[in-house]
């Protein structure tokens, strides 16, 4: 492939199973690899039997192994390829770092509707958006590195791929580990579409994007889902020209459909190509570019570009566990099956993150790694179900949902009123000229207590955190207009929710009687 990329399978899988692969020469990624999959490791012998042996070394992994250290058990860590997982190496951290820098851009190009100039000339140096990337993904590297949790918090890292030999054994580097409790943590990978010739051709992923050092000309980014529209609108402004297909008629289905609906007024206005209820039936070279042929239900035609990146979904890593020695059921769409508390087939053995969890965030990831602890050390009972987990899509706007969405409580049967704050409305929005959003905060029918929000904002993933506490703490929508908001703040919209459901407390006949007694007390 160009633009610094390699070219890799239609599974997607950017990176061997059987070890690391550095993802540039430079020395960002070299210090990189060095913390978290160093070349001159070498596996302790195994202790004649663990508290817990931890599969996987993304985020469930880390937090189990962390937190069950810090309570004294005696701990593995297992990892084939790269500690700190998908968040560090190939999303959470590269990606916002990306989306950092597109900011910044869109800021520039905005800045004359607030008054401010921009000499021309500006321009994007791409090679140093990826070296800034690189570097901060190598700073954050120390803290999932395999020597802190070894030399500071007393695991036994053994890099390798793992396999179960036994109902209580696992098999690492010809060396056999043995547990009274075990977490398989082993995360997900990019998935990709069944498209004839799209595997020939190559494309990129998430797990390969951020290797780029040249800025794709022209890119099809194939899905609408949150990391399709973030990427998309990332690399459009920072300069590809990029166009995004999607199968189903708006974006991001599983979220609000105003909130859909707003994030398509914004990546049209950064200059992305929509092409919605578009399936690609095949992809081929001709020449230097990779053709995308496309249909709708009523049109059809073909995009011609230089790179295609594939967001369509992540699957779970099971392969290679031989999963059926230890009694563990599992399928490639789920992954691995547990049951509320996080249990497998297997008593022993506990499954957190994206190996087996339908929400795949990082926050999930660790909070599910919590109740591992909690059941595996301590016999408890926690449940996943019992989690509020709110999530975020960092566009711009960006769009934060916790709880039911209006679809899910009708799925239910949950009678919901719907209190909607437009930041058309809001000050603080209106002076920062981010007035295309909204927050939408569902209550059970008769009374104010939250069960679904969204808000759409461009720091949306920051203000969730108030309705999620609320939801958590059963504090009602009502308690939230006794809070005291800073003023001006887009924050304030949770206020002003708040207020909305109050006034519908006073009805005609409390109105009259209101009245009534203010004549009297004249």
């Amino acid at each position: 492939m160009s633009h610094g990329a390699t070219a890799h399978g239609a599974r997607g899988d950017a990176r061997p199973h059987g070890g690391p692969q550095l993802l540039l020469d430079d020395p960002h990624d070299r210090e990189l690899v060095a913390n978290v999959h160093p070349s001159d490791w070498v596996n302790p012998q195994p202790a004649r039997r663990y508290n817990l042996v931890v599969l996987g070394a993304g985020t469930a992994g880390l937090v189990c192994a962390a937190g069950a250290a810090g309570l004294g058990a005696k701990v593995a860590l297992v990892e084939r390829d790269l500690m700190g997982g998908d968040c560090l190496n190939v999303g959470c951290v590269p990606s916002k770092c990306l989306i950092r820098s597109s900011r910044a851009v869109a800021d520039l190009r905005s800045a004359g509707e607030l008054g401010v100039r921009v000499p021309p000339g500006a321009e994007v140096d791409f090679a140093a958006v990826m070296e800034r990337l690189r570097r901060i993904r190598a700073r954050i590297s120390p803290h999932d590195s395999a020597r802190r949790f070894r030399d500071e918090l007393g695991v036994d890292v053994f890099l390798g791929s793992a396999r179960f030999v036994a109902e209580d054994a696992v098999q690492v580097d010809g060396k056999v580990l043995r547990f009274k409790h075990a977490v398989i943590a082993t995360g997900a990978r990019a998935a990709a579409p069944e498209i004839p010739g799209l595997a020939e051709v190559g494309y990129l992923t998430n797990e390969s994007v951020f290797a780029l050092t040249e800025r794709p000309r022209r890119l099809a980014v194939i899905g609408g889902g949150p990391i399709g529209c973030e990427l998309a609108q990332a690399l459009r402004r920072l300069g590809s020209e990029v166009t995004l297909l999607h199968d189903r008629t708006r974006l991001l289905p599983r979220d609000d459909p105003d909130a859909a609906e707003v994030l398509e007024r914004a990546l049209a206005r950064d200059g992305v190509e929509l092409l919605l209820g578009a399936r690609v039936t095949r992809v081929l070279r001709r020449g230097a570019d990779k053709v995308l042929v496309w249909a709708t239900d009523d049109r059809s035609g073909e995009l011609a570009v230089d790179e295609v990146l594939v967001g369509v979904g992540r699957a779970p890593n099971v392969e290679g566990l031989d999963l059926e020695r230890a009694g563990i059921e599992w399928d490639e769409r789920r992954g691995v099956h547990v049951d509320d508390q996080l249990r497998t087939a297997n008593p022993r053995v506990f499954a957190a993150g994206d190996v087996c969890m339908e929400r795949k965030f990082t926050h999930a990831a660790d909070f599910a790694a919590r109740i591992v602890i909690q059941n595996a050390l301590f016999r408890g009972r926690k449940k996943l179900s019992a989690l509020t987990i709110p999530w975020c899509t960092y566009t711009d706007p960006e769009i934060a949902h916790v709880g039911l969405t209006e679809e899910e409580a009708r799925r239910r049967g949950v009678a919901l009123t719907t209190f909607v704050v437009r930041l058309a409305d809001v000050d603080r929005a209106i002076a920062d000229g981010e007035e295309d959003g909204f927050v939408k905060i569902h209550v059970a029918r008769g009374s104010d207590r939250i069960v679904g929000a969204t808000i759409v904002a461009r720091h949306a993933g920051e203000m969730i955190s108030e309705i999620t506490t609320a939801m958590v703490g059963k504090v009602g929508l009502g308690t939230l207009a006794n809070v005291i908001h800073p003023y001006p703040t887009q924050a304030e919209a949770i206020r002003k929710a708040g207020d909305a459901y109050n006034r519908t407390r006073l009805t005609p006949t409390v109105k009259r009687l209101f009245s009534a007694w203010l004549r009297w007390t004249r």
